[in-house]
């Protein structure tokens, strides 16, 4: 169901990200949160030395004000037979307990993988180095993470998953019971490829902003309507953000913000119960994630590289590509694998 309060969710996530980084951009100047460049990326890089991290502080904030202000204009206008989509916004969770336990789950999610990222970036600014955590600090705080969320969503009701061709799997016994586990890892994976994007100018933002679309449109199909909203204000904040940090940025969304959208982004796929099709939607992310370990790999092996650099974005950078074309090109891989998922949503 499609409703005016998304669009004005959408508008109120835009304009109160992009508005922000008036004063947001130049704090992060003033207390010298800048990147720190790496001698082994590309030699071009470098006149991104200094630029502002943690920009995702801006779209989160974005998202999550823009939510707030979508909910009362939701109970502004229910009592006045405005009322469709209102009304079954505001009773979605008072008749569903487990819908309202899985919404809250699905942000605390994204906000402590935030919260990880912070840490990362924070390090970084102030060890003036491109290093934060350590690989295995950052993996054990994922997989709790992950973990904690799981835990939640079964508590919250998740006691199946849809399959194509199958439908809905009992995942509380037998072999049912294997998806836990392959979804720890998947939550750990897709938000580390999602990290892995965000490596060119407005890259994982552009590419984020076609998956989220795509997952505004399932859960409108879905009935999903308090994800709809939030799809809805993530979208709109997205482009907001993204009047910063198109190319040349102006601001980094740093691991604050690209661990933020990893876990909000799996938890879209968790809440409407079907996990599976962010291999399709997030095929982009996914062939970033598998170029490094198939680079990776093959080094380690035959110590020779496949591509001139990894994730793949600085394959093609090497190769020549400007950020803007990559930005175009990855988009559009994105778009057809987000396609394709809302075809096997709907046909299979």
């Amino acid at each position: 169901m499609f409703s005016i309060l998304q669009i004005v969710t959408a508008v109120a996530g835009f304009v109160i990200t992009a508005a922000s980084g008036f004063i947001f951009i130049p704090f992060l100047r003033k207390i010298h949160f800048g990147q720190t460049i790496l001698d082994i990326g590309p030699k071009w890089h470098k006149n991104k030395q200094g630029t502002p991290i943690m920009g995702g502080f801006m779209f989160m904030a974005g998202t999550l004000l823009a939510v707030v202000i979508g909910y009362m204009l939701a109970f502004a206008v229910s009592g006045q037979g405005a009322a469709d989509f209102a009304g079954r916004l505001l009773s979605e969770f008072t008749a569903s307990k487990s819908r309202l336990i899985q919404f809250i789950a699905g942000i605390m999610l994204a906000l402590l993988m935030m919260f990880i990222g912070f840490m990362d970036d924070y390090i970084k600014a102030v060890k003036k180095q491109n290093l934060g955590l350590r690989a295995s600090q950052k993996t054990f705080l994922q997989l709790l993470c992950a973990a904690c969320y799981l835990i939640t969503m079964y508590l919250g009701g998740m006691h199946t998953t849809w399959l194509p061709f199958v439908g809905q799997v009992d995942i509380t016994s037998g072999f049912g019971l294997l998806f836990w586990p392959v979804a720890l890892i998947f939550i750990y994976g897709f938000t580390n490829a999602v990290n892995l994007t965000d490596g060119v100018d407005g890259l994982a933002t552009s590419v984020t902003i076609v998956v989220t679309a795509f997952f505004f449109a399932a859960s409108v199909l879905t009935y999903h309507y308090g994800y709809s909203l939030l799809t809805a204000a993530l979208l709109g904040a997205l482009l907001g953000f993204l009047v910063w940090n198109m190319h040349p940025a102006k601001v980094f969304m740093g691991d604050t913000g690209s661990m933020f959208l990893g876990g909000i982004v799996v938890a879209f796929a968790f809440a409407i119960n079907r996990p599976i099709l962010l291999f399709f939607a997030g095929i982009l992310y996914f062939i970033e994630a598998l170029s490094v370990v198939i680079q990776v790999t093959y080094y380690k092996k035959t110590k020779k590289r496949i591509f001139k650099m990894s994730p793949i974005h600085h394959h093609f950078e090497m190769c020549g590509w400007s950020e803007n074309k990559i930005v175009s090109v990855f988009s559009l891989v994105a778009f057809i694998g987000c396609f394709a998922a809302l075809l096997i949503m709907q046909l299979l």
